[in-house]
């Protein structure tokens, strides 16, 4: 199942009278998408860290699209966003606006990326869906995520994120589905069918598939958010693998594609040097490569803040501009729609695009085919007479089926990647009544029977640990990216080293990204991988309540030294990892679990 690619003459035809009937500052406002953060008592008239009040935006600069960041419960959610849409439709345009979000149904937190999950149900990150490689299970996710997005009157979303996890250190791995091209593109092909359904309306989520034309060949693993991270580097000539995802996602109907921050460096392409310049600025990438070649017709978005330095909660966020930082905020504009970018993340900006288009310097017919796309999507989006399926109440929300679901999924997708014995028997599933001594676990989560006891009285120690990183906060977003070395302290491995030598040792890594697991293997009983799980997930999945299913997204290292001699464009490039991609360890099930 497949969505027609571009949208019906007919659309296209009324987009067009629209936007042929637009003033100058409605019609540039089109081509913004800044961000807004919601409270339940929200003020259209204040304004935010982010910029302008709401109702400027909304009703001086014309401005029908709005990225949510902090949200309250649903059902205050669905109230705001009721309240801004009556600004929206008796204002300027009338039109209605779009409101996106990047992800709001797992585990993590950071407003540049992801959100964690309130008051929707909680799954695992993307990439334990990779490590389960279920499409039908993919697809009933975004669905359920297409459900609770137009409950709070949510219509587009900022995912999904399909770039290829093969340089170990990149920040962005949670939200992607692993390093296996062809997995990636199943995958995101299940996710749209479920976010966007059979045909893009009434009932659909519009996708947004990020961050072309891959992103996780970044230099070093360094995240382009900040200048130390700008460059994306190809030495094993795996462009083409990373751009797969995005045949299959465009073949199945991807309502936009958001180009990365990165730059290419040393890149060529058909026996042509590709400019090193951020993606969104490449009118190789843009309009050659994806318009012309791959075919796509949707709306291309812009990465958010390519064109404006700015300061957010005190902390510097340079305009993420790489290989243009010379050029102003005018120029940025302009090379930016003439690359082929219809509308700018993160920016609100309208007099200045206003002015470039009274003065010449960006062309009206340029502007007016990047306003037609985006009226395009919103008159397919906000249609009633496609609409189908009714809106659910959002304080319904979360169905507790949902939430059945994504613990059971959680559990489903954690991967056993060191099973050793206990006794005569493999340590995993645990099974029969334990005294335990739990860190980073609360005791509420243990089985009924269970005990949690001081490291003396304990026949067993489960330790949970979070994927090692370095800290870093001095740009704003930068402390929520995980960043750089993937060894865990030498406190921190000699602590767990000593609890070995006295108790029985489960190790449990959430796995954000790999992580060097070299010495633990050594000592710990046992050591298993969760991709975004609660507490009681992980105990059901040791537990063998759910058999633990997921097999690695991508291949865990053995040592620094190997992920610093790897090839960042090329999945599994280190040299003889500690698991490979794919690793899952043989499981017994006991026929009888106590």
């Amino acid at each position: 199942m497949t969505l027609e690619a571009s949208p019906s003459p007919s659309v296209r035809s009324r987009a067009r009278e629209v936007v042929a009937g637009l003033s100058a500052p409605d019609l540039a406002g089109l081509l913004f998408h800044p961000i807004v953060a919601l409270t339940a008592d929200h003020d259209p008239d204040q304004a935010s860290p982010f910029g302008p009040s709401t109702r400027e935006l909304i009703v001086e600069r014309g401005i029908r699209h709005f990225c949510l960041a902090d949200i309250p419960s649903p059902a205050q959610t669905a109230d705001v966003l009721s309240g801004l849409q009556q600004i929206a439709t008796t204002h300027g345009s009338r039109l209605p606006i779009i409101f996106s979000t990047d992800p709001r149904h797992s585990f993590l937190q950071n407003m540049g990326a992801t959100h964690r999950a309130d008051g929707v149900s909680q799954w695992p990150e993307p990439v334990g869906f990779g490590a389960l490689d279920d499409p039908d299970l993919v697809r009933e996710f975004a669905a359920i995520v297409r459900e609770d997005y137009r409950a709070m009157g949510i219509r587009m979303a900022l995912h999904p994120q399909v770039d290829l996890t093969t340089e170990p250190r990149w920040a962005r791995q949670a939200q992607s589905f692993g390093a296996d091209p062809l997995l990636t593109s199943r995958l995101v092909t299940a996710f749209l069918e479920g976010l966007q359904g059979p045909v893009l309306g009434g009932d659909s989520v519009a996708a947004t598939v990020k961050h072309f034309p891959g992103g996780g060949s970044q230099k070093d693993g360094e995240d382009p958010h900040f200048p130390y991270g700008r460059e994306q580097i190809y030495p094993g000539g795996r462009f083409e693998d990373h751009l797969m995802p995005f045949r299959a996602a465009i073949a199945a109907g991807a309502s936009a594609i958001m180009p990365y921050y990165g730059m290419p460096v040393g890149l060529t392409r058909n026996g042509r040097a590709v400019e090193e310049v951020g993606f969104a600025f490449n009118r190789a990438l843009i309009t050659d490569l994806l318009r012309d070649e791959l075919g796509f017709d949707g709306l291309v978005l812009s990465d958010f803040g390519l064109v404006h330095d700015a300061v957010v909660f005190g902390k510097p966020f340079p305009a993420r501009a790489w290989g243009v930082e010379q050029l102003d905020a005018a120029q940025r504009v302009t090379r930016l729609l003439n690359a082929g970018v219809d509308q700018l993340g993160g920016e609100s900006d309208t007099p200045l695009l206003v002015s470039l288009l009274e003065d010449g310097r960006v062309s009206p017919a340029r502007v007016q085919e990047a306003a037609t796309r985006v009226v395009e999507l919103n008159l397919r989006l906000m249609d009633d007479a496609t609409e189908t399926t009714p809106v659910r109440d959002p304080r319904d929300l979360p169905l507790r089926e949902h939430v059945a679901l994504g613990r059971l999924a959680q559990s489903r997708a954690i991967t056993v990647l060191h099973n050793g014995r206990l006794g005569d028997q493999e340590a995993l599933p645990l099974v029969g009544s334990r005294r335990a001594h739990l860190r980073g676990i609360d005791e509420s989560a243990l089985p009924e029977g269970w005990a949690a006891v001081a490291p003396s009285e304990a026949d067993v120690v489960i330790v949970r640990l979070a994927a090692p990183f370095e800290a870093r906060d001095h740009f704003f977003l930068e402390s929520g990216m995980e960043q750089g070395s993937l060894e865990f302290p030498v406190a921190v491995i000699d602590e767990l080293r000593d609890m070995a030598a006295r108790t029985p040792l489960i190790v449990a890594v959430t796995l954000s990204r790999p992580a060097i697991l070299t010495p633990i293997i050594e000592f710990a009983t046992a050591v298993v991988a969760d991709y975004g799980a609660s507490d009681a997930a992980l105990i059901d999945a040791i537990t063998g309540v759910v058999t633990a299913e997921g097999r690695l997204p991508f291949e865990l290292p053995r040592s620094m030294a190997a992920v610093v001699a790897s090839r960042p464009d090329v999945a599994g490039d280190t040299l003889d990892p500690l698991y490979p991609a794919n690793w899952r360890a043989p499981l017994e099930i006991p026929s009888v679990v106590e």
